[in-house]
C-alpha cells in the first residue's frame, strides 16, 4: 500500500474542518478534486474513512486512526524537510574540530559559543590535541578544521590566522625572579622548570630555547594541563611558561608573571583545512565564523 502524503494531508483538512467544501477551500483545491482523492484513500485502505451527512462528515473509527497517525507523518515529514534545508544551508550539520590547548583555554570558548548562539543546531565534536597531531587529523581527513601552533609540515593544507598569544613566565611570588617584569628565556634556566608534556608545541619551544642559549633545561615535572603547572608553580616546584591569557584564569596570590623578551614568546595561532577540498556546508560556516573572530 502507497499512501500518498498529500491525500494524507487532505484527509486530515476534511476531519479537521467537518466539511469537504470547507476542507477544498482551505486546501486550495477543486472539491471533486479533493473527494476523488478521499475515495481513492478509502479504496486503498479497503474501508470508509467517512460518515458523509447532509450537513457534513465525521470520520469512522478506522478514519480517526488514519488522521491520528496522518498527523504524526505529516509532521515527521515537515521535520524531515526542515532539517534537509538546513543542512543544505549549512544551518545544521556535524563539524569535526581538532585543536591544541593553548586555542581551548584561550580563545575558542567565546567564539565557539557565540557560534553555537547563531548556529544552534550545528554539532560541534571538539577534540584536544598538540598541534603535530592537530595537522595530522586533518591531513588525514579526521577532522574537518583545525587550530594549532605550530607544525613542521602543512603540505596539502590550506592554513589561515586565528589569533597570537604571548608566552609569559609564572614564579612563586617569593622566588628570586619575582621581582623582574621583563626577562629573557635564557635568564630563568639557572632554575627548576614546570612545562608541558613531551611532544607538546610548548615543550619543544623552550627546549629549543634551551639548545640555542646552550644550557640544560632543568624540567622537574612535566603536565598536561595549564592549571596543573599553575598548581605546581605555585607549590614550588619551579618556574613555569604558558600563555598570559591562559594564566589569567588560573592565577591567583601566590604567584608572580614576568613578560619574555624572546622573539618566540609572540605566537601566532593558526586555522587548517586540507586544501583542495570542499567543506561541508556546517564546516565552512564554522571556518568564517573563525575567520571573521581573528580580525576582532
Amino acid at each position: 500500500m502507497r499512501l500518498n502524503l498529500y491525500s494524507l494531508q487532505l484527509f486530515v483538512a476534511v476531519v479537521e474542518e467537518g466539511t469537504i467544501a470547507a476542507a477544498a477551500e482551505r486546501e486550495h483545491i477543486a472539491t471533486s478534486a479533493l473527494s476523488k482523492r478521499i475515495s481513492e484513500l478509502e479504496r486503498q485502505v479497503g474501508t470508509p474513512l467517512l460518515i458523509r451527512r447532509a450537513r457534513g462528515v465525521e470520520p469512522t473509527e478506522a478514519g480517526r486512526n488514519l488522521a491520528r497517525g496522518a498527523r504524526q507523518l505529516l509532521h515527521n515529514a515537515e521535520g524531515l524537510a526542515d532539517t534537509i534545508r538546513d543542512q543544505a544551508s549549512g544551518a545544521a550539520g556535524h563539524v569535526r574540530l581538532a585543536a591544541n590547548l593553548s586555542s581551548i583555554t584561550q580563545f575558542l570558548p567565546n567564539d565557539l559559543a557565540r557560534f553555537a548562539r547563531q548556529h544552534p543546531r550545528v554539532q560541534i565534536d571538539l577534540e584536544e590535541r598538540v598541534s603535530s597531531v592537530v595537522t595530522r587529523l586533518v591531513l588525514d581527513n579526521a577532522a574537518d578544521i583545525g587550530i594549532f601552533t605550530s607544525a613542521l609540515d602543512l603540505q596539502g593544507l590550506t592554513v589561515f590566522p586565528y589569533r597570537r598569544d604571548r608566552m609569559v613566565l609564572v614564579v612563586p611570588a617569593a622566588h628570586p625572579l619575582a621581582g623582574h617584569r621583563a626577562l629573557a628565556y635564557a635568564d630563568t634556566l639557572a632554575y627548576d622548570q614546570v612545562g608541558m608534556h613531551r611532544g607538546s608545541a610548548g615543550n619543544e619551544m623552550l627546549m629549543r630555547a634551551a639548545t640555542a642559549a646552550n644550557l640544560p633545561l632543568r624540567m622537574r615535572f612535566q603536565v598536561t594541563s595549564y592549571d596543573a603547572m599553575v598548581a605546581m608553580v605555585k607549590a614550588g616546584f619551579g618556574v613555569g611558561v604558558m600563555p598570559g591569557e591562559a594564566l589569567a584564569l588560573y592565577a591567583g596570590d601566590g604567584l608572580a608573571t614576568i613578560a619574555l623578551t624572546d622573539g618566540w614568546a609572540q605566537r601566532e595561532l593558526k586555522i587548517c583545512v586540507r586544501a583542495g577540498e570542499g567543506l561541508p556546508n556546517a564546516s565552512r560556516l564554522l571556518l568564517a565564523h573563525l575567520q571573521a573572530a581573528a580580525l576582532g
